[in-house]
């Protein structure tokens, strides 16, 4: 068949389908955005850069990704979106261009302790069909492989309707799960310290019981000692074994003690069920401490931490069983599956290979499956969330990430450079929010927001190329090529922490003396150990002031004033005062407008469609009862002090009517981390990263401490607030306490008195002390990553 020759030499005209090449947003106002209007080009890497709290995720997550979400979430049917998170139309005029939105944020992944890497990233799904079809013995279905699934088996009689007549059969069941029974799956076991809950040498009548709540005489102690099960003034240790039974174990029994019905149970259920039960950080301080004190958490002694109970132990493929396979290195892992050839379970290999394969790329391959989800920093997480998206063939989709090189060492960071340019290269719009300059430096397009944060943010300063930025005068480009100088004196030890023979993890036996009375700082590549040589030797306690990276917990109810515990007293100087009760002046307490609870909003649920936030009429958004508004202190009411920034609030309470020494201390402290922008009342959930991490670091100030372990402060930090960081860790050493510092960042390297690196690589590569001295001995050494990273940082 011949084809007629082209007559036309000229390209015919672009396609009208071709012209949709921007995301246009017009009139962004979330949160602090002021009218923000902007056009991102699609498939190209832009970059959003600006001070920590300037708008940056407003614009990104709360405007372009969440509109998407929606638009999406609405084309299901109204029974499926019931079941969907109902989101809001963000407050935006006009969003043009929109393609579907895959976000990669750096929320943790759960801290369920059945929640593992394998379980969250789906190759232990496969492994287990691999080792159900394999493994020798053959035990049964995937799911006896499973730690999620019990074996259970019952049998019973079935009454069913056949041929219009009532039939009775008998029937059974049994289900081969892989679930260790001794621990249930979660791989260790807790155990109560008995003599952390009594002295035995006492009786009841004298306090034996030493449990918070029950001692001095009150019900829980009067139910044990009026109980009749046994003499209340006789030593413990002299009570028989039905005795101790009843006294420890006995199961839930109605009696009346002084007239009153009361269930009486066992010591140990009693505390199981009253304490144990809740979240470690709901509790009470001095709860929290017997529970550290009396719970004692060790490896289940039957599944030996492995989860899995005998049978799913026992199955192996080339001698190694799912739980062996699950404890390797990564990296190691994916060699092993490389090494099967099986024609029969073929593509099943060729998908846990390229998953496997994936978490190597990208800088994962120190971890092993069987790690708990919950024990993954930030960045970890992240990545981990990214590993499903790099294999995957959609193109013109939408990737939105969230400072992805948090937690990674400036030689990881090229590598997440590399994979973010190839998600671009196959056509898709990557979004980043980033500090980091290597990160600014490839993109091909940058917005700088600002220009400072919270009220004073929310604008774009800046649009264009990175080297447009440099040169455009915004806080930005201003700090964009900052370099930290190494100090030239490095201040004396005071006294040196001995760390011997540590090996927490992958740690392999390191010695090291950590000097005190200096800002020393722990590097090292993402893995190689860093965390687990600062955490697991330098236990928080007496004179330790441990801020990891574990998120901040509050609702919509809390703010910075009930987070760092700054309300207490401006409660109570409202109530001296005025002369009325304290509770007056919570809007989650006796003070809260009974309209709407203390919100100052009021939400109205329509089903699958996005709920309505109104503001309450009663109390106008003031959140509390119009009488307690007429008590002032200074000349202010509560919800105008609210209003404040702690800037004003410091000046407030600092001098004058209003002089409050204890909220003023508070307030000092949130101003020196860099947050005298924020207000008083605004909601936790509307805090960015970066400012929750330095909101836990100021409440953190308060504790008296002399040693300080911060892991990663700089992590959500701008270039510009970097250099107040260093400030304030100059300030706690020059007052005499002792800074050690888990950190990526060049600048806190260069400032460092001291610096330990471990390495050389991640995993069980890693783990090794291969470096200790100043920075300046570093870098001129270049002996290591570390080193060689610094020295082209600091440019000698």
């Amino acid at each position: 068949m011949s084809m007629a020759p082209r007559t036309d030499p000229q390209s015919p005209a672009p396609h009208v389908a071709d012209s949709h090449d921007l995301i246009r947003v017009h009139g962004a106002r979330e949160n602090n955005l002021k009218d923000v209007n902007i056009e991102i080009p699609k498939r190209r890497l832009t970059v959003f850069t600006g001070v920590s709290g300037s708008g940056k995720s407003s614009l990104v997550f709360d405007t372009i990704a969440a509109e998407s979400q929606r638009l999406i979430n609405e084309t299901y049917s109204a029974f499926v979106q019931g079941f969907m998170p109902t989101l809001a139309r963000p407050e935006v005029d006009v969003l043009d261009g929109l393609t579907t939105v895959i976000t990669v944020d750096q929320q943790r992944l759960g801290a369920d302790p059945r929640s593992t890497v394998g379980t969250a990233t789906d190759a232990n799904a496969m492994l287990r069909i691999l080792f159900s079809r394999l493994g020798k013995p053959h035990i049964g279905s995937p799911k006896a492989f499973s730690f999620n699934v019990a074996s259970i088996s019952g049998a019973g009689a079935v009454t069913m309707e056949r041929g219009g007549q009532t039939v009775k059969e008998r029937r059974s069941f049994t289900i081969t799960g892989g679930m260790c029974p001794r621990c249930e799956g979660r791989g260790s076991v807790s155990d109560l310290d008995l003599t952390q809950l009594y002295d035995d040498s006492k009786s009841l009548s004298e306090g034996a019981i030493t449990v918070p709540g029950y001692t001095g005489g009150g019900w829980n102690s009067r139910l044990y000692s009026e109980s009749g099960f046994f003499d209340p003034d006789k030593p413990i240790r002299k009570f028989t074994k039905k005795e101790l039974h009843d006294f420890l174990h006995r199961e839930p029994t109605r009696m009346k003690i002084a007239g009153i019905n009361m269930t009486y149970e066992g010591l140990i259920p009693r505390i199981q069920r009253s304490m144990l039960a809740k979240e470690r950080e709901g509790m009470q301080p001095h709860i929290r401490e017997f529970v550290d004190r009396a719970v004692t958490f060790t490896t289940c002694p039957e599944c030996d931490g492995t989860r899995l109970n005998e049978g799913a132990r026992s199955s192996k493929i080339k001698r190694i069983s799912i739980a062996d396979a699950c404890a390797m290195q990564i990296s190691d892992l994916a060699e092993w599956v490389r090494g099967l050839d099986e024609p029969s379970v073929a593509p099943l290999l060729t998908a846990l290979q390229q998953t496997l394969d994936s978490f190597v790329e990208i800088g994962l391959g120190y971890l092993s499956l069987d790690r708990p989800a919950g024990t993954l920093s930030g960045g970890e997480a992240q990545r981990v969330k990214m590993i499903r998206h790099l294999g995957s063939s959609l193109t013109d989709v939408t990737y939105v990430f969230d400072e992805p090189t948090i937690g990674l060492h400036p030689h990881d960071i090229q590598r997440m450079n590399d994979l973010l340019l190839r998600l671009r290269d196959k056509g898709n719009t990557v979004l980043v929010v980033e500090h980091k300059p290597e990160t600014i430096a490839i993109a091909d397009h940058v917005v700088d927001l600002g220009p400072g944060a919270g009220t004073a943010g929310g604008t774009v300063c800046f649009e264009g190329t990175v080297e447009g930025l440099r040169t455009g005068g915004t806080i930005t480009g201003r700090h964009f090529d900052d370099r930290a100088a190494v100090k030239k004196t490095v201040r004396k030890p005071t006294g040196t922490l001995e760390i011997r023979g540590a090996r927490t993890h992958n740690l392999q036996g390191v010695d090291v003396d950590i000097p005190l009375g200096v800002l020393a700082v722990v590097t090292g590549v993402a893995g190689s150990g860093k965390s687990s040589l600062v955490h697991g030797s330098i236990p928080a306690g007496e004179g330790v002031v441990s801020v990891d990276q574990a998120a901040i917990r509050g609702s919509r109810r809390s703010n910075p004033a009930t987070y760092t515990g700054l309300l207490d007293p401006i409660r109570k100087a409202f109530a001296k005062v005025n002369g009325v009760k304290p509770a007056l002046f919570s809007a989650n307490s006796e003070g809260a407008c009974p309209t709407c609870n203390g919100a100052g909003v009021i939400y109205t649920d329509l089903a699958m469609m996005a709920g309505v936030a109104t503001t309450c009429e009663e109390c106008e958004g003031k959140r509390f009862q119009a009488s307690v508004l007429d008590y002032h202190l200074g000349g202010r009411d509560i919800s105008e002090v609210l209003a404040m920034s702690v800037t004003e609030a410091e000046e407030f309470f600092g001098a004058g009517e209003a002089a409050t020494p204890a909220a003023h201390r508070i307030l000092t402290r949130l101003a020196d981390v860099g947050l005298g922008y924020l207000t008083l009342g605004q909601p936790l959930t509307t805090l960015s990263g970066g400012e929750r991490q330095r909101l836990k670091l100021a409440t953190h100030m308060a504790e008296k401490g002399g040693v300080y372990v911060l892991d990663e402060p700089t992590a959500g930090l701008h270039l510009a607030d970097v250099e107040q960081l260093l400030g304030l860790l100059d300030r706690l050493v020059d007052a005499g306490k002792s800074v050690i510092v888990v950190e990526h960042h060049q600048a806190v390297m260069a400032h460092a008195d001291w610096i330990i690196d471990l390495g050389p690589g991640a995993g069980h590569d890693g783990g090794r002390l291969v470096f200790e001295g100043t920075p300046a001995d570093l870098v001129a050494s270049r002996s290591t990553l570390t080193g060689k990273h610094l020295a082209t940082y600091v440019g000698s």
